[in-house]
């Protein structure tokens, strides 16, 4: 892809229900050493660790990377991303927001996030795949995307996002998808994203892609066949240690 594309990885250390998460253990190396490393094989541009945490910088060094430090009080990692890009005068086109806590995510579902934006008018593209487990259709941590199919870019099953919520949605027969909190923002979707003020459906849902769509930006979401393990308790810390302790 000729536009230039920058990864960020946003990480602090703050979180409610796991904290220190970026440094947790996972077959002896720190949970952002491993986004880190999965996120530079996806090989589409130079990677950065975004954090409020002089520990997590050590880390990141450590581990051959690059972190930029930003102020602690941001409310989402997509405004901490921005500031990170500031920080370093980044002028690349393509800004790709890829979560601390996605240990496992494949690099090559990193890149296919990428590919809706091949289509001009898709202002942030992401990653959803489709719920296999019966047990994750109610449950309101799992995020679902429901969308309307586009068809198929590069052999790339694709939705344009008309909400995304907790709940079990959309009704009747049919795959439901659960999203994969990933975004590749193009640069102007991302200054103009950060700007906006909270968004009423944002904050019921508490899902910030939300603001977006209430703001009439389109989304569009490649389907990937997998969905990486989101590391948000010490029981899906002690499952990352599992999967990734046999690698």
């Amino acid at each position: 892809m000729s536009k230039g594309v920058t990864i960020f990885i946003p990480a602090r250390m703050a979180s409610t229900r796991l904290p220190g998460k970026p440094l947790a253990d996972i077959a002896g190396r720190p949970m952002i050493a491993h986004v880190l490393e999965r996120a530079t094989a996806a090989h589409l541009g130079p990677v950065f660790v975004a954090t409020d945490s002089e520990e997590v910088a050590a880390a990141v060094a450590k581990a051959g990377g690059r972190a930029v430090m930003t102020r602690a009080d941001h409310a989402s990692g997509s405004d901490r991303i921005f500031e990170a890009m500031k920080q370093i005068g980044d002028g690349a086109d393509i800004i790709v927001n890829v979560q601390g806590d996605l240990p496992t995510i494949e690099p090559a579902d990193i890149r296919a996030a990428l590919v809706p934006l091949d289509d001009a008018a898709v202002d942030i593209a992401t990653l959803a795949a489709p719920i296999r487990r019966p047990e994750e259709r109610t449950n309101p941590n799992v995020v679902k995307v429901v969308g309307t199919p586009v068809g198929k870019s590069t052999g790339t099953e694709r939705l344009r996002a008309l909400y995304f919520t907790r709940a079990t949605a959309p009704y009747g027969e049919g795959p439901l998808y659960h999203h994969i909190g990933l975004y590749a923002y193009r640069r102007a979707a991302l200054e103009k994203f950060v700007r906006l003020p909270s968004s009423p459906l944002e904050r019921r849902e508490k899902l910030e892609q939300l603001r977006a769509l209430e703001a009439g930006m389109r989304i569009d979401v490649a389907i990937v066949a997998s969905i990486p393990l989101g590391v948000d308790t010490p029981d899906d810390l002690e499952i990352a240690r599992t999967q990734l302790g046999h690698h």
